[in-house]
């Protein structure tokens, strides 16, 4: 068996000293200070005739067209395949907005639809106006460049090394779909009521990890596959990597020099840092129209994981039992492993609506301009129409198209196995694959070579709301059920 080589390498995503726009929320944000950089970090891998290259950053989301684009300028730069290069999101809310391309031609975001339809007597107010902050389409290229450039730098750097493979428990992330008695479900919803009944489904607090090692068995970069978008400072103007920057801060003092981390999200559509049966409001509010406590009761609980203060407290959850497992590790050292890399585009069947649901939508859309004709629109006006403005687009788009294409990686590593999906997958969706791997350790990767929006179980469909309406996504529990199946296929067949 041929030794295993390792490279790593970062490329910072600040924006010299400029503002940027947030990604994450319905509404504008316009940074005005610094939490931790956001950095993209890439890990390269070669054992024997195969290849992978994981690079991971800290983006709300990695676009269908970036995706292509930074495939596209590897190829003069990489002396193998860009099939073997994989490019995930850490799914923080603290990153760059940057300029993207429709995944199918006329399919707008919902802003960008409504603007299409409304007269031009009803004036769009921006909830931030009037600051300087870095054009997203240079934010664009800022991010393309630093990916390629981490890519090539990790797959020059590679060097023969070791790794251990092992696993840790921390709770990070936690279900947040709230689901009555009359059977609805909603993200965010209040717990503290008569109606509440369950929340939709449970979490994952595990953590598959992989620590490498140089030849003289120093730690040079761990990888982690967290069940919890990075997300705790999604309705803040700081600039941050959300807890994987706090892990960074933790492992760097713990060591006194540079750790590489590899933060890899696993399937967390439907999770959150938050606790919602022992809900802790945010230090100041917090702008979002689905978070309302009407009858709020102060909790002992965790710090408000809207801020600073809980983003801390996660930050040391992870960061203890890291550098915990990492302590009684034993003297069990790899330096082989076999690895298949295989890359296939799956096509999945698109999410649709029924005529019906395409008429009453646009009787919302057509209801609300007529009684705001005149006025002025906000990022509250486009939230409400999100679910609308989403069904008529599917309605038009389901009439050229069935199916839509994913690219998905699946890759033995050893007695690991890692698989890929572009989606905010729902958890139920990652402990199927999970459970049926032949593999010893499984490691799944959202929101990776794509980003198609949330994909929701049936139930959570019956539920509803966000996360779970059509326009929340491309695929349905169908294609979620045949995402499953595929996958698990893949990683059996190399096991």
């Amino acid at each position: 068996m041929n030794k295993v080589k390792f490279g790593w390498a970062e490329e910072s995503l600040m924006p010299n000293g400029k503002n940027i726009r947030l990604a994450g929320q319905f509404y504008e944000r316009i940074s005005n200070a610094v939490d931790t950089p956001i950095t993209v970090t890439a890990f390269a891998v070669e054992s024997g005739n195969d290849q992978m290259i994981i690079c991971s950053c800290d983006l709300a989301g990695v676009g269908c067209s970036l995706n292509a684009e930074v495939k596209e300028m590897l190829k003069d730069k990489l002396p193998i395949s860009v099939d073997k290069v994989i490019i995930n999101a850490t799914h923080t809310h603290a990153s760059h907005v940057y300029t993207q391309s429709n995944l199918i031609k006329g399919n707008l975001n919902s802003f960008e639809y409504l603007k299409t339809v409304i007269p031009k007597d009803m004036e769009y107010v921006p909830h931030v106006s009037g600051k300087d902050y870095l054009d997203p389409n240079d934010a664009r290229d800022l991010i393309a460049n630093a990916i390629v450039n981490a890519v090539v730098k990790a797959w020059e750097n590679r060097k023969e090394g070791l790794y251990q493979n092992a696993f840790g428990r921390a709770v990070i992330g936690m279900n947040r779909r709230v689901c009555f008695d009359d059977g609805s479900a909603q993200m965010w919803g209040d717990t503290n009521s008569a109606n509440f009944e369950m929340l939709e489904s449970g979490n994952d607090s595990g953590i598959e990890l992989i620590y490498i090692f140089d030849t003289d068995k120093n730690l040079t970069g761990v990888v982690a596959n967290v069940a919890c978008p990075s997300q705790v400072m999604e309705h803040r103007n700081y600039i941050s990597a959300d807890y994987w920057g706090q892990l960074k801060l933790h492992l760097d003092k713990k060591f006194g020099r540079k750790i590489f981390v590899l933060g890899l999200c696993s399937a967390a559509g439907d999770q959150c840092p938050r606790d919602m049966i022992r809900w802790v409001n945010g230090e100041t509010p917090v702008d979002d129209p689905n978070i309302e406590r009407l009858d709020y009761i102060e909790r002992r609980a965790d710090p408000s994981m809207f801020d600073l203060s809980g983003l801390k407290v996660v930050g040391r959850r992870l960061a203890n039992e890291v550098i915990g497992v990492y302590e009684e590790l034993s003297d069990n050292y790899k330096d082989e492993g076999v690895l298949i890399h295989e890359t296939f585009t799956l096509k999945m069947p698109l999410r649709r609506v029924t005529m019906k649901e395409y008429n009453e939508s646009l009787e919302k859309i057509n209801s609300f301009i007529d009684k705001n004709r005149g006025k002025k629109i906000n990022y509250r006006d486009n939230a409400k129409l999100h679910i609308y403005s989403g069904n008529v687009q599917r309605y038009k788009l389901q009439h050229t198209t069935d199916t839509f294409d994913n690219e998905i990686h699946v890759i033995r590593f050893g007695d690991i196995a890692i698989a890929t999906n572009p989606y905010e997958l729902f958890l139920d969706y990652g402990n199927r694959i999970r459970a049926r791997s032949r593999a010893k350790q499984t490691i799944l990767i959202q929101l990776a070579c794509g980003s198609l929006g949330y994909l929701p179980t049936e139930r959570a469909e019956k539920g509803s709301h966000y996360s779970a309406y059509i326009s929340s996504g491309f695929a349905g529990h169908e294609g979620g059920d045949l995402l499953v199946r595929e996958t698990v296929t893949k990683i059996n067949e190399k096991f």
